[in-house]
């Protein structure tokens, strides 16, 4: 490819993704088309194609125009695109609900093997990453996709290496992002690879965002105390610790309260909750200060005494290592008090990372 042949970019679209996914990145390389100064020196041609060209519709009902799959078949493509948001994908399905989507959509899936295995760079939006890895371009790459649908991912397609919290991975020629706005982050990480971080920064600025998003996936989740409502057998623990998230919580005291030895305790709770107490304590503890950053204006270091941390500098180490921000960053973006100073945070239940 020569500097003045721009790089073709495809998204590959289908009945039910979710638009955002496409017309997120899709925005952000017409964005960087549009600050050079003609089109004859514009570094990305954009192509949305299906099977048969026309109209597609996406989740939200609307529809977008397409050209066929046959438009491109002796063009060159730098980079391929793949959008999420099918059902298929969601943290509920399960391996059949998804072979049966991908064997409904045979010729899309069979040219997106061809062609992807072609690309200089093969990418996904979301759960896109579970498309790449059903048509076999993801074998033992460490891949991101949404957090809700990280576990799916993990069990059907096991040599794949999941990553719960990051906004993007990049693995070879393999790029894959988190949920939905991640794939702004993921374009602008690909304007930046081809251009530079000067314009991926000027894209970033008219677009009114951050060209590198700090902290993970897991500042957007909410609180996971609900669902250890789940594990019958130490559900009044839970509650109990619920409730007593400011005491010293020893491990002595949490066997007392499961009628347990020290030893039994230990391993019954690990083999039946996946974690270790530690880690249980240290998440409902995030999760009070979270809540307590989000809906009071109480003081970090009130927050932090009534969470379980003791100081403000216990708290400001355990946020950045589990959720890769600041307490007081945290609060800033996400406090219900001052919605001025508060960035969007995504509405999707499910759980804090746990480890």
């Amino acid at each position: 490819m020569t500097s003045s042949q721009p790089r073709l970019v495809v998204f590959p679209a289908y009945d039910g993704m979710r638009l955002l996914d496409l017309t997120g990145p899709l925005d952000a390389f017409a964005l960087t088309n549009d600050l050079h100064a003609s089109d004859a020196s514009a570094p990305y041609a954009l192509r949305v194609v299906t099977v048969d060209g026309g109209p597609v519709r996406t989740s939200s009902g609307l529809l977008l125009l397409t050209e066929p799959l046959a438009a491109l078949d002796d063009v060159a493509i730098d980079t391929l695109i793949v959008a999420g948001g099918a059902a298929a994908f969601r943290a509920d399905s399960n391996i059949v609900a998804i072979e049966t989507w991908v064997e409904s959509q045979g010729k899309l899936m069979r040219w997106i093997a061809s062609h992807g295995s072609r690309a200089r760079r093969i990418c996904s939006v979301c759960t896109g990453t579970f498309v790449l890895a059903a048509v076999g371009l993801l074998s033992e790459r460490t891949v991101a996709t949404h957090w809700e649908s990280v576990r799916l991912l993990g069990n059907c397609f096991p040599r794949l290496r999941v990553d719960r919290d990051r906004i993007f991975i990049h693995d070879g020629p393999v790029w894959t992002s988190g949920g939905v706005t991640a794939g702004i982050d993921l374009a602008l990480a690909l304007i930046e690879d081809d251009l530079g971080s000067e314009r991926a920064l000027q894209v970033a600025r008219v677009m009114v965002m951050s060209v590198t998003r700090p902290g993970g996936q897991a500042q957007y989740t909410i609180p996971f105390a609900g669902s250890l409502s789940d594990h019958d057998d130490f559900a009044a623990l839970h509650t109990w610790l619920l409730q007593h998230l400011a005491d010293d919580l020893r491990i002595e005291e949490l066997a007392t309260q499961a009628a347990m030895s020290r030893r039994t305790f230990m391993r019954s709770y690990t083999v039946a909750i996946g974690r270790t107490p530690a880690k249980t304590i240290e998440t409902m503890r995030i999760d009070a200060a979270r809540v307590a950053l989000e809906a009071t204006g109480k003081t970090l270091k009130e927050i932090a005494r009534e969470a379980g941390f003791g100081t403000e500098d216990r708290m400001r180490r355990a946020f950045r290592r589990r959720l890769g921000v600041s307490a007081s960053d945290y609060r800033l973006r996400f406090s219900l008090r001052d919605r001025s100073h508060v960035a969007m945070r995504a509405a999707i239940p499910g759980p804090t990372r746990p480890d």
